[in-house]
C-alpha cells in the first residue's frame, strides 16, 4: 500500500523562552504524528525508510532538531545542558504550532530517553512510546552502563560522565578525524564509519540509511559540537522523571548484538517500565534494528490502540 505523502521541509517555531527550534514534518495531511527523537549527533533531515513506512500507515513523521543541532538555538548558558525531560516542552511547542493534540513517540539511541520522557510526562497526549536501542537511566545499581560497549562508545560515555570540558574535547577530536577522512584523496566517510561497526551493522550502512546517517551528522554539526555535547551530558545526568511511573503503553526494542548501547540497557528498561512490551532481538545491532521500522511502527500503532 502506498499513501500520498506531503513533505513540508524544515520549518522554525519559536519557543516560549524565545529560542528558535527547527523541525521537519512529512506524511499524509491529517495523519497522527509520530514524533521521532533522533540519535546523537542528529537533526531533522530526510529519513526515507522511516518516512515511507509511516506514510504507508497513514502516519506523519515529526522530527525536531534538539537545542544546538542543525539550526535550533542552543540552550542559554545558564540552562545548559538541560535535562532529558526538557525535550517534552520543545515537542509541545511544535505540536501546538501544528494544532496536533495526540501523538506517538519513537526514539532511537540517545533519542530513546526523550521518547520515554514523553510517555512519562505527557500521558494525556502521548498515546504510545517506543525505545529503539535506547539507554537506561544513569547510575542505576543493577547496571554497568559501559559493559559490552565498543571502544568509541565507551570513551564518549565515560567522557560525558567526567564533565563538560572533557566531553567537548573528546567530541571535537572525533569530528576532526571524520573531517580528515572526508577531505583525504579518495576518502570515504562511510567506509570509515563502516569499519568501526560490528558485522551485523556494517550490512545496513548503505543506500538510504547511510545517506541519512551522513546527512544527520553533517547538519547536526553546523554549530559545532554544542548540541552533541549537551545531548550526551543530559543522558548521563538525572533525567528529570521516573521511568517507573510511565503509564502510557511502551515498547522496548533492542538488539543483542548492539555494541553502541548494549542490550543490558534494553533489558533493564523492559524490567522497569511498567507493562512494557519487550522485543530483544538475537541477531540485531544498533543500526540494523532500524531495518525493523515496519514492525516497530505496527507495534507502536497496536500499542496505541
Amino acid at each position: 500500500m502506498s499513501v500520498q505523502s506531503e513533505d513540508q521541509g524544515n520549518r522554525i517555531v519559536t519557543t516560549p523562552d524565545g529560542r528558535r527550534l527547527e523541525f521537519r514534518l512529512t506524511g499524509p495531511p491529517g495523519g497522527l504524528p509520530v514524533v521521532f527523537h533522533h540519535g546523537a549527533p542528529g537533526a531533522a533531515v530526510p529519513f526515507g525508510p522511516l518516512e515511507r513506512a509511516a506514510a504507508d500507515r497513514g502516519l506523519r513523521v515529526l522530527t525536531v532538531s534538539r537545542p544546538g543541532y542543525g539550526t535550533s538555538d542552543p540552550l542559554p548558558e545558564q540552562k545548559a545542558p538541560g535535562t532529558v525531560a526538557d525535550a517534552t516542552a520543545d515537542i509541545l511547542s511544535v505540536l501546538d504550532e501544528l494544532g496536533a493534540a495526540d501523538f506517538l513517540a519513537l526514539g532511537w539511541s540517545s533519542g530513546a530517553p526523550r521518547a520515554l520522557a514523553c510517555a512519562a510526562l505527557l500521558p494525556d497526549r502521548c498515546r504510545a512510546s517506543a525505545s529503539l536501542a535506547g539507554y537506561a537511566p544513569p547510575r542505576v545499581e543493577e547496571l554497568d552502563p559501559v559493559a559490552g560497549m565498543d571502544e568509541d562508545s565507551s570513551a564518549e560515555f565515560t567522557a560525558a560522565r567526567e564533565g563538560r570540558q572533557t566531553l567537548e574535547t573528546y567530541l571535537e577530536e572525533r569530528v576532526e578525524v571524520l573531517r580528515a577522512a572526508a577531505s583525504a584523496p579518495g576518502g570515504e566517510v562511510v567506509d570509515l564509519l563502516r569499519a568501526m561497526l560490528p558485522p551485523v551493522d556494517q550490512t545496513v550502512m548503505t543506500g538510504d540509511f547511510a545517506a541519512y546517517v551522513l546527512d544527520a551528522a553533517g547538519h547536526s554539526l553546523r554549530q559545532g559540537v554544542v548540541g552533541w555535547r549537551d545531548d550526551a551530558l543530559a543522558v548521563v545526568a538525572p533525567w528529570g522523571f521516573d521511568v517507573g511511573r510511565i503509564v502510557v503503553p511502551t515498547r522496548i526494542w533492542h538488539g543483542r548484538e548492539d555494541r553502541t548501547v548494549p542490550v543490558a540497557h534494553g533489558e533493564w528498561l523492559a524490567a522497569h517500565v511498567p507493562g512494557a512490551g519487550a522485543h530483544l532481538l538475537e541477531s540485531e545491532g544498533h543500526l540494523s534494528i532500524v531495518a525493523r521500522l515496519d514492525r516497530v511502527l505496527d507495534d507502536l500503532v497496536d500499542a496505541a490502540g
